[in-house]
């Protein structure tokens, strides 16, 4: 096959299981690209650098069945005359990356789409539909209560939606940057802060990249620990979801019901670990804190609970006649087009996209768990619902399971600063989909290089698809029932 002749001519890169990294030539790019594809893989993320001197590189990383491969297309030095080709023909989803790239580094693609997506200083032409009786509806950027900034741009004919276009990006924080003004042991703590509701995905991530530069082997004790705030990160996000879900549907019973299960969960985790959110808890080398024998059995049988009266509320939902008129054919995202924009995570799961880095390249402790994945056919907000109904039982269960049987030993070891251009990319199945950071190591314990990537970059533009035909009172519900991050895309 040729997608497993790159990969086999291409070397290990250190970090998480079964990631490798090819160097190509512009015409390797796309071949690869292409080959990916035709696999049934798909362009997880891509970024671009440049150095001082004006020579700059663009990475692109994918997910394949046989691993994570990395393709890294060296461009020579040119000014902004730096080109390279575009893949946007073969995966939509680079184009918004490519923009992306290019307003942080300067280094422009072949994609004909020139706008840019993180300079909000300059003017932003959205796609116009012309017709009788179309008019636009502008949403945002600035939301009612705490919502983060992003802008929709609906095209409608009286309530039903024949377009819509979102323009993100507002708060650009300028993570890349940030992270090379920091000491590589500490990048931790700011990839914490990439997406705060996947705190946990993304600090494993990191640190995953950063043990495998360094050499470090982490106590199985750590990993399993780890496992366990991952999937309580997991577990509270789907509580909050499925409670505002409820309320969208005008069940405002079930927002309530949620919200009580989150808090006891909460405050379940702060008995435990100290803390309701596991901000900075995943540090270099394991865990900031352990775990005694009685907290562990405080926490599982508080996890039980709260999984027992989920299964009671799922009955509830799906009995009622309301509920379900609204849930039932709402946002339809068909497999076939899941599968051509590369969507990822629950929403790839609920559209018959049966991918879960926990079980196709899994990290310990997860070898040993047998994680049951989630798949849906349907696409539509129902099956948005019942993955995330049904992975708040496996992730209950599997907190179970790891609190039940942690290894005995240290729950962190000391790392050591990697050599200087290291190279590391780490890969976690968070509760929204796979994060991957990739790390480059700097001299004297500095790093020269870190990109965090959130799947949310995929299923953004899933979502205007997912819209079309709807009318625009069922947006909040339907929007709600991805509930993608606008942090995780403001780099």
């Amino acid at each position: 096959m040729p997608l497993k002749r790159w990969w086999d001519g291409a070397h290990k890169i250190a970090g998480a299981s079964s990631v490798r990294g090819l160097g190509v030539g512009a015409e390797q790019w796309l071949q690869v690209a292409s080959d990916v594809a035709d696999s049934g893989g798909v362009l997880h993320t891509l970024w671009a650098s440049r150095e001082p001197a004006g020579d700059a590189a663009v990475y692109g990383a994918y997910l394949t069945d046989l691993g994570v491969l990395v393709a890294e297309l060296a461009l020579p030095c040119g000014g902004e005359s730096v080109c390279y080709p575009g893949l946007e023909d073969i995966f939509p989803a680079a184009s918004r990356l490519q923009r992306a790239a290019f307003d942080l580094s300067g280094v422009r693609s072949s994609d004909p789409d020139l706008r840019p997506w993180l300079n909000h200083d300059a003017p932003y032409e959205f796609v116009r539909v012309d017709g009788e009786g179309v008019h636009e509806i502008g949403v945002g950027p600035v939301h009612a209560g705490i919502i983060e900034p992003g802008h929709f741009r609906f095209s409608v004919v009286g309530e039903k939606v024949l377009r819509l276009e979102e323009h993100l990006g507002y708060v650009h924080k300028g993570l890349e940057q940030r992270f090379t003004q920091l000491p590589i042991l500490q990048g931790h703590r700011l990839a914490a802060r990439v997406s705060g509701d996947s705190a946990v995905a993304f600090s494993w991530a990191y640190c995953q990249a950063l043990e495998g530069m360094s050499g470090c082997a982490l106590p199985p004790r750590a990993a399993w620990l780890r496992a366990v705030c991952l999937e309580l990160e997991r577990l509270a996000n789907h509580l909050g979801d499925l409670g505002a879900l409820g309320n969208d549907a005008g069940f405002a019973f079930g927002l309530a019901q949620f919200s009580r299960l989150k808090e006891d969960l909460l405050r379940a985790v702060s008995a435990a670990f100290g803390r309701r959110y596991l901000f900075d808890m995943v540090v270099p080398g394991g865990m900031a804190v352990d775990v005694s024998t009685q907290a562990a059995h405080a926490l599982a049988d508080g996890v039980r609970a709260v999984c027992t009266e989920t299964i009671e509320l799922r009955g509830i939902y799906d009995e009622h006649e309301g509920v379900r008129d609204r849930f039932t054919g709402a946002g339809c995202l068909t497999p076939e087009l899941a599968a051509r924009l590369g969507v990822l995570g629950l929403a790839g799961r609920a559209s018959g996209q049966a991918r879960d880095a926990r079980v196709d390249l899994p990290c310990a402790p997860y070898t040993e768990l047998a994680v049951a994945k989630i798949v849906q056919q349907g696409g539509d907000v129902a099956a948005r619902v019942a993955v995330r109904f049904e992975e708040a039982q496996e992730s209950g269960r599997l907190v179970r399971r790891l609190l039940a049987a942690l290894p005995a030993g240290e729950h962190a070891v000391t790392v050591a600063a990697p050599a200087a251009d290291a190279i590391g990319v780490g890969l976690i199945e968070g509760w929204r989909g796979p994060v991957l950071v990739a790390l480059q190591a700097g001299p004297e314990g500095s790093i020269r290089r870190c990109h965090a990537h959130d799947p949310s970059w995929q299923n953004w533009p899933a979502l205007e698809y997912a819209i079309l035909g709807n009318i625009v009172p069922d947006f909040p519900l339907i929007n709600k029932s991805f509930n993608l991050t606008y942090s995780g895309v403001d780099l």
